[in-house]
Formats: C-alpha cells, structure tokens, sequence
C-alpha cells in the first residue's frame, strides 16, 4: 500500500511539475506574441505616420525653398518696387516684405531639423541686414538703382540664400532618399 500511495504522489508531483512548467512555457508564448503584435502594430503606425508626415514635410521643405527664393534681391526689387518710391521706402518695404515672409513662414520650423531652420534665420537676418547696410552706404537722393546696384554687389560677395537653400537641397536628399 505504500508503495501505491509513493507512486501516486510521485505521479501526482510529477504531474504538477510537468503542469507548472507547461503554464510558463505557454505563459511565455502568449506574452512573446503579444509583443510581437503590438510591435506589428507600432510598425503599421509609425508607417501610416510616415505616409501622412511625409508629404507634409516635405511641402514645408518646399515653402521654405520658395521662401528663399523670394527674399533674394531680384525678387524682392520686382515684387516691392513701385515708380516713384525714394531709397529709404524701397528699403523699408524690402525688409518689412521679407520679415512678413518669414512670419508666414514660422510653422514650417516644426517640419525640418533645427540646423535648416538655424540656416534660414540666418538667410533672412543677412538679407536683411545686406539691405539696410546698402541703404546706410546711399545718399538719400541717390538712384534706387544705386541701391539695387550696391545690394548686388554685396550679394556677389556673401550669398546667405544660396547658402541656406543649398543646405535645405542636402537635407531633403538625405531625408527623402
């Protein structure tokens, strides 16, 4: 009789230890392919993120391009000009044109690293002060031709927009490759 009851405890334990260990091991499974499916899932997200988040970006790295486009001297003069304007209004209407610009321009930071955006600061601030150092160089009386000239001139020397957008082409390359 002792030797029944021996063997079915020994039967009984080793029952139960073989059902611990099955409880874990599916434990484990379960848990591994949870992980697996929210990981899927996070997957599919960040996916469906980037299809949504990529076109936008990318239309900021192209306001930003036109941006830059528009407050170069020759656009600026085109677009600001009007007959009869003296030296210090042109000045004044080219620097209030490229601030509003850039005002409009603000939330497009969101969209492009910290660098291209440093860069497009610094293109707006040297256009401007390009500008209104050309206008100190001037007699008032002076030609708005003068003006436009010397701006040149200043441009030829030290190009921020070229510099900023070329850094805004290198970006979207690496981005978007």
């Amino acid at each position: 009789m002792e030797t029944i009851i021996f063997t079915t405890v020994a039967c009984l334990l080793s029952s139960g230890l073989m059902g611990v260990i099955a409880y874990f091991i599916i434990k484990r499974f379960v848990e591994n392919e949870q992980k697996k499916s929210l990981l899927e899932l996070k997957k599919m997200e960040t996916m469906e993120n980037l299809r949504v988040v990529n076109p936008i970006r990318l239309q900021a790295y192209e306001r930003l391009a036109l941006f830059l486009e528009r407050i170069t001297p020759n656009s600026l003069v085109l677009r600001c000009y009007q007959p009869g304007m003296d030296l210090k209004v042109l000045q004044g209407v080219m620097t209030k044109n490229i601030r509003d610009e850039f005002e409009h321009n603000l939330s497009q930071q969101v969209y492009v690293s910290t660098e291209a955006w440093s860069r497009i600061k610094e293109a707006k601030e040297e256009m401007i002060n390009i500008i209104n150092s050309s206008a100190v160089k001037m007699d008032a009386s002076a030609d708005i031709s003068s003006l436009v000239g010397v701006i040149f001139e200043s441009m030829a020397k030290q190009n921020p927009v070229d510099s900023a957008l070329e850094f805004l082409k290198k970006e979207i390359r690496k981005t978007f490759e």
